[in-house]
């Protein structure tokens, strides 16, 4: 099926490691034109070579720090000087660290609202500014179901991903007259399949789950199995594609394998 992205202007923030290196490599084999924006530059140049060798139109880096403003507008800036445009906007770029509430500091909350809630806030404005005039875009932002369900250990960043949903569908309602549509795709745990996937400052590069834990978590989901980047892009295309997913706005989707079902 064409879903009309070829040669489109693709965003991506976080691009380097686990679910955005999926990101890129899912909309380079649709032949899209890619910026990845992330603070690790070593890992998305990596992620930027596989991506070209996969299809994409063209691809370049910029190396952003979201929860800075000017940094995310630097971003749209170099995607629009490159591409002419910003047809969609993955905001990809998300932390946690797994503690229970009291465990926590101050300081931890800050990062955890700087990197998941105002890394949000930046980069779609920056994004919006140029999408409004061209009467046109997709923004996709990555949730997750700690904010749909509730989950130990993910108090804060739960509450801060509950906060992008809530974003999400108000910015899906003011920018509908503008033909720009705001969704939000909510993983469950989701793991990469090879250490080559994440770069040395992520999440992931240590192992957040034992083994046992993970078989654990596979046979408590209704599909038997835990996530991979690749399912997350696979639903992240889909919704910025304007063939596919045209008249899709404002939705909050779960792809978790049943780890949560909301009506």
């Amino acid at each position: 099926m064409d879903l009309g992205l070829k040669e489109k202007s693709v965003v991506i923030t976080g691009g380097g490691s686990n679910i955005g290196r999926a990101l890129v490599l899912g909309f380079a084999a649709e032949g899209a034109r890619i910026t990845i924006g992330d603070i690790d530059e070593t890992q998305a140049g990596k992620v930027a070579e596989l991506a070209r060798a996969a299809g994409a139109a063209d691809v370049q880096v910029v190396r952003t720090d979201v929860t800075q403003l000017d940094q995310a507008k630097a971003l749209m800036d170099a995607a629009v000087s490159r591409y002419g445009a910003i047809d969609a906007l993955v905001n990809n770029v998300g932390w946690d660290q797994l503690m229970f509430f009291m465990q926590t500091t101050p300081d931890f909350w800050e990062k955890i609202i700087r990197i998941n809630f105002h890394g949000v806030l930046n980069c779609t404005h920056a994004a919006l500014e140029k999408m409004i005039p061209a009467g046109s875009g997709s923004i996709v932002s990555i949730s997750s179901d700690a904010s749909r369900q509730g989950e130990a250990k993910e108090a804060v960043y739960g509450g801060m991903k509950a906060a992008v949903n809530s974003f999400m569908k108000t910015i899906a309602k003011e920018n509908g007259r503008y033909g720009i549509r705001c969704n939000c795709v909510c993983p469950g745990v989701t793991i990469p399949e090879t250490e080559e996937e994440v770069g040395k400052g992520s999440m992931w590069a240590k192992p957040l789950f034992t083994p046992d834990q993970l078989e654990k978590v596979a046979a408590s989901l209704p599909l038997k199995k835990v996530g991979r980047p690749r399912d997350i892009a696979n639903s992240v295309v889909f919704l910025s594609s304007p063939l596919a997913a045209g008249h899709v706005t404002g939705q909050v989707l779960s792809v978790s394998g049943g780890y949560s079902m909301i009506g």
